[in-house]
């Protein structure tokens, strides 16, 4: 691999880090106007206009682009840099990279203008028979599209690669990011089955001049947690990579088991999809027994996690014993908790232990019913996609920016105060939500203005204001500490983080642990069973279609 190539290679991950930073920063900012006007501390909306003219609008630019934005856009960069690096090999077709790069751009601008302009605060989900305008569909399906151009370049990589050594056992990172991608594919062919024939031909009717067919909303929502959850592993699992593979290395530990690591990554592949219609305990027209089903797979998938935590935490204690660490637990005092990368991601594991337990009730079929669509569910994915996934996001930051632009990070000190901080107000946040959903707060709410708010909902939503600031104040930090890195820091090159040593190696797995197809078909199988009854029946029983609405 040359040097220009590996060049173009870190030039691609870094301007799609760029992208996914400048996305955070904005999204941020809006989540805390929405917790001040949930405590009623001051309603910042009327100051916005014209640029915010609603709440409803915020939330949605909120949603967009912290969990859609930030995300894929990070991850897309993170992968391009480490894949190259774990099979030590350049991209097949280097020019593919650049070209997702644009597409997922343009889709990114062609779905900022209806939402800037308020033509699309249809939420996060956009749920029919909410319409929006027909630009934040095609934005949002090039977005994926240029994803998928991701994936195939890793694809094609992968197998060139598999081609040239086909005695060798296949480097974990590179399988993992290549599993991972597969795993958006699946997930996104139901969002994009939802807006190439039902969303975007009923928006682009008024444009084109024919008669809008009408939706379906069972048929929508159904088709779009085919996507909806998947897609949280889709987050997730980038972050496990960093996890398994760098972090152990950051605190002189080593991973402890390789097979353990590539086995969770195939049972999420096998299991996260069949499991959407746990968001949809309290639909109509979905029969019980399928409901049910999918909430075996749900609790399936949670199994990888659990063996995560005990393989993780096991590659880690290693590496505490190795620096003095004595004890059962003294050990934990031993960490690199001075490091700020390593304690961003630590902190992250800790958040996401009770986004785990949260996510068992959500799993239950008459538990669920409890906290369904109330605050809960907001309090569950800060734990998940707003902690486990966002500050080991941060943290890889903190390594990956300085390698990338040659530059030491501005002050180590900062970026711990900005970890720890983004941990204790996401901790504050998130009990406030969990508690609110118990007292069945609404989510999806301007609950400022709720005229049915209760007197035992004011203390808690106080937290939430509270802890909305504390993690505005963090991600004030992490920005400037990027900026001050990008053109202040100290010109010196950072070595990336060392790829972990395994104790259990990739010599101690079955070699189907390194094929895709008889994994790919069995999770093909799951599906079919999983959802094609029900599409069947929704398809058949003829519900009549409901006509687009704007309700902002």
């Amino acid at each position: 691999m040359t040097a220009e190539h590996l060049k173009q290679v870190d030039r691609i991950a870094g301007l799609n880090i760029l992208v996914a930073i400048l996305a955070l920063s904005i999204g941020a900012l809006l989540g805390v106007f929405q917790g001040l006007e949930h405590a009623r501390v001051i309603n910042i909306y009327p100051w916005l206009q014209p640029v915010i003219k609603t709440y409803y609008q915020g939330l949605t630019l909120h949603g967009a682009l912290n969990a859609i934005v930030w995300t894929t856009f990070f991850i897309c960069g993170f992968f391009t840099f480490a894949f190259v690096r774990s099979l030590n090999r350049p991209l097949k077709y280097l020019w593919m990279s650049w070209l997702a790069f644009g597409v997922m751009v343009l889709g990114l601008l062609t779905a900022a203008v209806p939402m800037l302009t308020n033509q699309a605060s249809v939420l996060y989900t956009f749920y029919p028979p909410m319409l929006a305008d027909w630009a934040f569909y095609v934005g949002l399906t090039l977005l994926v599209v240029g994803s998928w151009i991701v994936g195939y370049s890793m694809y094609f990589t992968y197998y060139a690669w598999r081609k040239e050594n086909p005695e060798k056992r296949a480097p974990f990172i590179a399988l993992a990011a290549t599993i991972t991608m597969v795993l958006w594919q699946i997930a996104t062919l139901g969002v994009a089955a939802e807006i190439l024939f039902i969303l975007l031909p009923n928006a682009l009717a008024p444009v084109l001049g024919f008669t809008a067919p009408g939706m379906d909303p069972l048929l929508s929502r159904t088709l779009f947690w085919w996507f909806g959850h998947p897609l949280v592993y889709f987050w997730l699992l980038p972050a496990y990579v960093s996890w398994y593979a760098m972090l152990p290395a950051q605190t002189n530990g080593k991973m402890f088991s390789e097979p353990l690591a590539r086995l969770v990554f195939w049972l999420f592949l096998l299991f996260s999809t069949p499991v959407g219609f746990h968001h949809q305990y309290a639909d109509p027209g979905i029969p019980e027994i399928w409901k049910y089903i999918h909430m075996i797979f749900t609790f399936g998938v949670g199994f990888p996690s659990l063996i995560t935590a005990f393989t993780v935490v096991a590659s880690l204690e290693i590496g505490a014993r190795a620096r003095g660490g004595k004890g059962y637990l003294r050990w934990i005092t031993r960490l690199n908790w001075g490091d700020p990368s390593y304690a961003a991601q630590n902190l992250a594991m800790i958040l996401f232990i009770f986004g785990g337990i949260g996510g068992l009730v959500n799993a239950s079929l008459n538990v669920n019913l409890l906290v369904h669509n109330t605050a809960w569910i907001v309090g569950h994915f800060h734990l998940t996609v707003g902690s486990a996934v966002t500050l080991t996001f941060m943290g890889v930051t903190y390594w990956l920016l300085p390698h990338l632009l040659g530059r030491q990070l501005w002050s180590r000190g900062l970026a711990l105060v900005q970890a720890v901080l983004w941990f204790v107000g996401m901790a504050v946040f998130a009990y406030a939500l969990h508690n609110l959903g118990l007292l069945d707060t609404p989510r999806r709410t301007m609950l400022g203005a709720a005229p049915y708010r209760l007197a035992e909902w004011q203390p808690w939503l106080v937290l939430v204001g509270i802890g909305g600031v504390i993690l505005f104040l963090s991600g004030l930090l992490y920005f400037v500490l990027v900026v001050l890195t990008a053109l202040a820091g100290e010109r010196q090159p950072v070595p990336a983080p060392a790829f972990a040593e395994t104790i259990h190696g990739p010599a101690d797995t079955p070699r189907a642990f390194d094929r895709l197809a008889p994994w790919l078909v069995v999770s093909v199988v799951l599906i079919v069973v999983g959802y094609g009854p029900v599409f069947w029946q929704v398809l058949s029983q003829g519900t009549p279609p409901a006509a687009g609405l704007r309700v902002w």
